[in-house]
């Protein structure tokens, strides 16, 4: 059965994914983030994920060029983050509290969990870019619901402990 891209978008809205930012430094060492929800684990042994990223992204020239960068999980507390980083022009990480990561990669301290990442591919997927990525260091917090995006909305989990 043939989907237009709407019904295609609307039934891939009925899975629920966790929402990330992806962060890195940009060309002139400026920390940027970008919202994503297409984060996944690859590898244990390796230690891989992958995430994509649309051509179309104002931050694609950042990130095509980057060989590392960070993937930040995001807790319930954490929507306004993502809804600002999910928007074109806004990538700036002023004004959110950051740690430098082990290899330079800022994070986000308001993470639930973290994965510190060097580019180990990038492949072509139509009109998304999978970074692939080598985790160099992880880490997550004790206690914390993760941000839910499902059906176009933001959902937290009551209680994810």
């Amino acid at each position: 059965m043939k989907q237009d891209s709407r019904g295609f978008r609307d039934a891939l809205g009925h899975f629920a994914t966790g929402v990330a930012v992806i962060t890195t430094k940009g060309p002139e060492g400026a920390p940027l983030g970008l919202t994503v929800n297409s984060f996944a684990s690859v590898s244990l042994d390796p230690p891989l994920v992958l995430w994509s990223l649309d051509r179309t992204s104002d931050r694609f020239e950042a990130f095509m060029k980057a060989e590392h960068f960070g993937v930040n999980i995001l807790g319930g507390e954490s929507q306004a983050v993502s809804h600002r980083l999910s928007r074109k022009g806004e990538f700036s990480l002023e004004g959110e509290t950051l740690r430098e990561g082990p290899h330079g990669v800022p994070m986000l301290e308001c993470a639930i969990a973290h994965f510190e990442c060097c580019v180990e591919q990038r492949h072509g997927g139509g009109d998304h870019v999978i970074f692939v990525g080598r985790v160099l260091d992880c880490g997550h917090r004790a206690h914390g619901a993760p941000l839910v995006y499902y059906r176009g909305r933001y959902r937290a989990l009551g209680d994810a402990d």
